[in-house]
């Protein structure tokens, strides 16, 4: 949770001192509460090393088997991409774990805090077993999940997927939720040298080869509608090829919020697809990243890590 810094109005980390339940006593008319620290930072700070702490936390808490689900607090900034590689690295989930966090500090009197955190206590005691974010009354897919809006409470959506759960007068729980699976053994394994280019004109080819060289270990693409690149003039599939020749994968995901990537559509992206690159689908550029990043960690293999990146793990992508 946030607060005002002092004698400013900048938000920073508040200090983990207050009792949930002495603040929002409705909490314990949702569930029995038991609550673990482990960051007090601010989102934006977070970093791949603290995806993987946390996945282990929630791992051993699931493993436990002592809990109906699981609920972090988080900051709303890097949610998705949290969000993304707790499902990512985690896989198949025997029960919820719901991402949730607030646009206005717990304290103010106009806040979602309140609302957010009563509606994920009450998520992670419903049959759905994936990773979530609850937010405005409503459940989304983790890895299918962005922030859309800096300034509304409704502030994420999920473009490509429909909600999991919608909260009104009634509880609605969609019909695609996955069913509860057991939980696989802890991985870690996850490569952070990874770099994502938004593709526009004007965009100097020799940027791309030059990250390549420096050691870049892979690439997210995101790409004009519906996977479109340039192949004349400023053309990147040279670079992409060169990409492929350095054993760099180069995953393509679209600019648009809403849609999908078919490289055929288009000559620039049938290129990009022949020197190598790879359809993200309707992946989010949040899950891409999160999957590029634990890909590489735990395929060595070209063809198993592609492979990786063309499959539906958990729900990440359509089809």
């Amino acid at each position: 949770m946030m607060r005002p810094s002092d004698g400013g109005r900048a938000l920073s980390p508040d200090v983990y001192g207050r009792d949930l339940l002495g603040e929002l006593p409705t909490l314990g008319r949702v569930a029995e509460i038991e609550t673990r620290i482990l960051f007090n930072l601010d989102s934006g700070d977070m970093q791949p090393g603290d995806w993987v702490a946390l996945a282990r936390e929630v791992h051993r808490a699931l493993a436990e088997d002592a809990h109906d689900g699981i609920v972090v607090v988080h900051g709303t900034d890097t949610m998705a991409y949290t969000a993304s590689a707790l499902a990512l690295m985690l896989g198949p989930l025997p029960k919820p774990v719901v991402l949730t966090g607030a646009q206005r500090p717990l304290l103010e009197a106009r806040t979602d805090a309140r609302e957010n955190l009563v509606d994920a206590a009450l998520i992670a005691t419903l049959p759905v077993p994936e990773v979530s974010i609850a937010f405005s009354s409503r459940a989304l897919r983790g890895a299918r999940a962005t922030k859309r809006d800096a300034w509304a409470f409704d502030a994420f959506e999920s473009p490509n997927a429909a909600p999991l759960v919608e909260l009104g007068i009634s509880i609605e729980v969609a019909p695609h939720v996955r069913a509860a699976a057991p939980l696989a053994p802890f991985d870690d394994r996850l490569e952070p040298r990874v770099l994502a280019i938004r593709v526009f004109p004007g965009l100097d080819p020799a940027l791309i080869r030059g990250a390549v060289r420096i050691g870049v270990k892979g690439l997210v693409l995101e790409a004009y509608g519906t996977g479109n690149l340039p192949h004349l003039t400023g053309s990147l599939i040279g670079a992409l090829a060169e990409a492929r020749e350095k054993g760099v994968p180069v995953l393509v995901v679209s600019q648009c919020p809403h849609g999908f990537v078919e490289m055929s559509r288009y000559e620039g992206g049938a290129a990009a697809e022949a020197a190598g690159a790879i359809s993200g689908g309707d992946m989010t550029v949040e899950a891409a990243l999160a999957k590029l990043m634990i890909g590489l960690g735990r395929f060595g293999d070209p063809a198993a890590l592609r492979a990786y990146l063309l499959g539906d793990a958990i729900g990440e992508r359509t089809g």
